[in-house]
C-alpha cells in the first residue's frame, strides 16, 4: 500500500492521515499489524460515508461480495473538515498519483 510508504511525508507537513474502508474491523486490525500501518484505519459501517460522498463503485450489486467498494480516492481536508482536494479514479485497478497528492498537501499546508 503506497499510502503507508509516503504517510511520513504528510506527517512532516502537519497533516494527519486516515484510511476508510468497508472491511470489517478485525480485518483492519490484521492489516495494521501485518503491514505496520501507523495511521488511523476507519471502518465505514453500512458504507454510509461512501454513499454520502458519492463514491460507491456501481459495478457491484447489493449482495455481491464486493458491494460497498468505493472508487479509489483520496480527500485532503482542512482542519475544519472541509474537503479541499479530491483525487479519484473510476477503476479499482487505478490509483491517484501520489506525487500530485503530496504536492497538493504541501500547498494546503502553506509550504
Amino acid at each position: 500500500m503506497q499510502l503507508i510508504e509516503i504517510s511520513d511525508q504528510f506527517e512532516e507537513l502537519g497533516i494527519n492521515v486516515a484510511a476508510m474502508t468497508y472491511d470489517p474491523v478485525d480485518f483492519l486490525k490484521e492489516v495494521e499489524l501485518d503491514r505496520g500501518v501507523e495511521f488511523t484505519l476507519l471502518h465505514d459501517e453500512d458504507i454510509s460515508h461512501v454513499n454520502r460522498l458519492g463514491i460507491l463503485n456501481t459495478e457491484y450489486e447489493p449482495g455481491s461480495r464486493a458491494y460497498g467498494v468505493p472508487y479509489p480516492g483520496i480527500f485532503l481536508l482542512s482542519p475544519d473538515g472541509i474537503i479541499r482536494y479530491k483525487f479519484a479514479e473510476e477503476s479499482y485497478r487505478d490509483r491517484p498519483d501520489f506525487d500530485f497528492i503530496v504536492e497538493a498537501a504541501a500547498e494546503m499546508a502553506g509550504q
